[in-house]
């Protein structure tokens, strides 16, 4: 009977870890918020080598642009707020 309980909860939760998953890659998807042009996007970025603090930068969207990163794609993961 242990092991039949054991097995039912290490099902439970492969199934758990696979719905979490799922709702993690639906999360990831979502699109930075709108704004104007001078809108800034602040974004965490790598921290400094030897440093463990977090770093976070802010820039309107030209220049994220200019220094190859899309803000829609990052801001799931990484966007921290809007400033204007």
């Amino acid at each position: 009977m242990t092991r039949a309980a054991l097995a039912v909860a290490l099902t439970a939760m492969i199934a758990a870890s696979g719905a979490s998953a799922a709702s993690l890659q639906w999360a990831q998807s979502e699109p930075a918020p709108a704004g104007s042009e001078a809108t800034r996007y602040c974004l965490r970025v790598d921290p400094n080598t030897g440093s463990r603090m977090e770093t976070i930068q802010c820039y309107t969207r030209a220049e994220w642009a200019q220094l190859e990163v899309d803000v829609d794609k990052e801001w799931a993961a990484n966007g921290v707020k809007t400033l204007g």
